[in-house]
Formats: C-alpha cells, structure tokens, sequence
C-alpha cells in the first residue's frame, strides 16, 4: 500500500489514514550551536544554544540588528567558519567534523556566495569571474559558458558589460555579476549576505 508520496518542492506526503501530511526534507540541521570570539582573557558571545532547521527548497531569511552575529551565523552554517560548539548537519554529512580540506570541497560542491562585499576578482572581467568559479566543479567548459551566459541574460547584464572588469561597471551590475558567479555551480543553497543593498526594485 501505498503510504509516501513526492511532489515537485522535495515534499514528502505522508497519507495517514486518508489524510495528507507534508513532511519536508531537511537540508541543514544546527544543534545547539555556540559561537564564542576570544581575545585574552576577554570573551564576546556572539550567539549560544542555538538550534534550526533549514528545509530545501525553502527561503529563510535571518533577521537581526546590526552586530547582531547574522553574518557569523550565516559562516557557520555554511562551512566558512567553525561554530565553538554544537554541531552542523548538511544533507545527512555533520560538516562540524570535517577539517579544512574536507570543508573546502564541500563548500565547493553544495555552497553559493553572496557577500555584502562582492569580492569579484578585479584583474579579471566579470564572464571570467564566474567561469573561474565555474570551472572548479566542471571540465565542460562549453556548458559552463552556455551556463553563464543564459545567467547573465536573466539579470539583464549584456555581453558588452560581461568582458568589463569590476570596477568598471556599477555597484549593481557587479552585485548580479556576483549572483550569478553563486549560482554558476547550480548549488544546494545559496547563502546570501545582504545581497541586494545595491539593486534597484
């Protein structure tokens, strides 16, 4: 007898006596987590105790003032920095448990980045930004590109802008240039740290 169903939000329903249950699926669990910053004797606490669930195919938004330890929290969950206790499940793996290396090809292969500072390579136009970002999860160097140029059509980025370096073109065309360099790898998630602060509506 039939008991599960899939459907296309990566939903799982569960028929339970006739009646539906949407169950989704966990894409990152953080238990307990602390983040502690030390400096001589002096410590700053900046979040403790802190549990969350993250289902895929969601859009979460974390909200706080400023110094509030959004950024920090968003490092944590995503590999960039080590919590000081609790631990970090990421599709099944406790990522708190890998090393450096182990978290770098992990971040490579699940991760996108949207930073407040956009960090685009300057020396380098804004296609080749994102095909080197590209090109460390894939050897077909002709999809890739096919990739990146249907990306950079959807946020209204031209060819001509797209052979421009960084600090030749504005703060929002940059900022979808850094978008689209997130989403080149087509990853599980994308973290995002106030990534529209220079987009229009």
């Amino acid at each position: 007898m039939v008991d599960t169903l899939e459907n296309n939000y990566n939903e799982t329903i569960k028929l339970n006596g006739g009646k539906a249950v949407t169950m989704k699926e966990i894409l990152i669990s953080a238990k307990n987590l602390k983040k502690e910053f030390r400096t001589g004797e002096a410590s700053q606490t900046i979040f403790e105790k802190l549990t969350l669930d993250i289902y895929k195919g969601d859009f979460t938004i974390i909200m706080g003032a400023s110094g509030a330890g959004k950024s920090t929290l968003m490092y944590s969950l995503s590999g960039m920095d080590r919590p000081t206790s609790g631990s970090i499940v990421f599709s099944d793996k406790e990522i708190t448990k890998y090393n450096d290396d182990e978290l770098a090809v992990f971040r490579r292969k699940n991760c996108g980045f949207v930073f407040q500072q956009i960090y685009l390579l300057e020396k380098m136009s804004l296609m080749d930004n994102v095909l080197t970002a590209g090109a460390l999860c894939s050897d077909n160097k002709k999809e890739v590109i096919k990739s990146a140029k249907e990306l950079f059509e959807l946020v209204n980025i031209p060819e001509i802008t797209q052979k421009k370096f960084s600090t030749q073109v504005s703060g929002g065309e940059a900022q979808r240039a850094g978008i689209v360099r997130a989403v080149i790898n087509k990853p599980s998630v994308v973290f995002a740290d106030e990534p529209t602060g220079a987009l229009d509506t």
